[in-house]
Formats: structure tokens, C-alpha cells, sequence
């Protein structure tokens, strides 16, 4: 089970708010999130509430500061934060080139660092995640700006809320040690 501390101010100053599930709104529990603690577990944290916008895996450790953490330019706070939990279990999903599942198809079971250069495809529009939690990345080599997904079916991954990638480039599992 995971644990995550929030804080109004940065470097852990103000009130807090401590939580070991999902918050689709911290401004309920707090006026904002400048900082905050992970002190067990991974969690993704949001700029926005309900899960939406520019979003960071975040790992057992120290946050000080919110713009460090998520590079954000727009928004310095966290808004919302979701518990991913722990996946002890074979990994497995289906990739496919057009939304609505459509094109190349492919199915993954363990990490991708360079979807042009391992199955010819230059991105992903929609997704079938059987098992695992798992990152995608807008560029290969699991940098730039990431999307969380979790078991179930993407038609279309353009049209998410929480999304402003441009393509995806590689997929990486969600393990403890990732």
C-alpha cells in the first residue's frame, strides 16, 4: 500500500494532506500543492484535477518543489494524484498504429525503447492493456512528457482528456523498480 503526503507550500511547509488512494481533487484538502513526500509506493501526480493534464510518476522519496518535479510552465501545483498499484504479475498489451484499433497491430510484454526502430511503426493511437500498469512516452528512450495506462481499452488515445502527447515513441512497464 502506498503513502503520499501533499504540502500547501514547497519544501514541505503549510498544511498537509496525507492519502494512500486515489485524489481526483486535492484543492478539497488543501488551497493548493506546491510540494510533497512519497512515503511508499508510486503515484501519479496531475497538474490538473480529475487526473487531466501534465502528469509524473512519482516514487518513494522528496519532492520539494512542484516545477522542478513536473517541468510544468503553465500550473505549479498538483491537482490530482492516483495510487498505482503494485503489479507482481506477467505484463501484456496490444499496441496498434490507428485509433479504434486499427493498422499494425503488436503485443508487448515487456518494454519498448524505440517503436520506429522495433516494429516499423512511427506511433500508437489505441491500446488494449491486459495486464499491468505501464508509461508511454512521447519519445523513444522513455523521455519527454508520459501518459499512465492502466488495464482496459483506448480506442483512441488522442481524444484522452489527460493527454497532450503528439505521438508515442516507446512504452515502458510499471515495476517497483522502474
Amino acid at each position: 500500500m502506498g503513502r503520499i503526503i501533499f504540502y500547501e507550500d514547497r519544501n514541505f511547509q503549510g498544511r498537509s494532506y496525507e492519502t494512500s488512494s486515489d485524489c481526483p481533487e486535492l484543492t478539497s484538502y488543501l488551497s493548493r500543492c506546491n510540494s510533497c513526500r512519497v512515503e511508499s509506493g508510486l503515484f501519479m501526480v496531475y497538474e490538473k484535477p480529475n487526473f487531466m493534464g501534465h502528469q509524473m510518476l512519482v516514487r518513494r522519496g522528496e519532492y520539494p518543489d512542484n516545477q522542478h518535479l513536473m517541468g510544468m510552465s503553465m500550473s505549479d501545483c498538483i491537482r490530482s494524484s492516483r495510487m498505482i498499484p503494485s503489479h507482481r504479475g506477467p505484463f501484456r498489451m496490444r499496441i496498434y498504429e490507428r485509433e479504434n484499433f486499427g493498422g499494425q497491430m503488436h503485443e508487448l510484454t515487456d518494454d519498448c525503447e524505440n517503436m520506429m526502430e522495433r516494429f516499423r511503426m512511427s506511433d500508437c493511437q489505441s491500446c488494449h492493456v491486459m495486464d499491468g500498469h505501464w508509461l508511454m512516452f512521447e519519445q523513444p528512450n522513455f523521455r519527454g512528457r508520459m501518459l499512465y495506462v492502466r488495464p482496459g481499452e483506448y480506442r483512441d488515445l488522442r481524444d484522452l482528456e489527460m493527454s497532450n502527447l503528439s505521438r508515442i515513441s516507446s512504452i515502458k512497464r510499471i515495476t517497483d523498480s522502474c
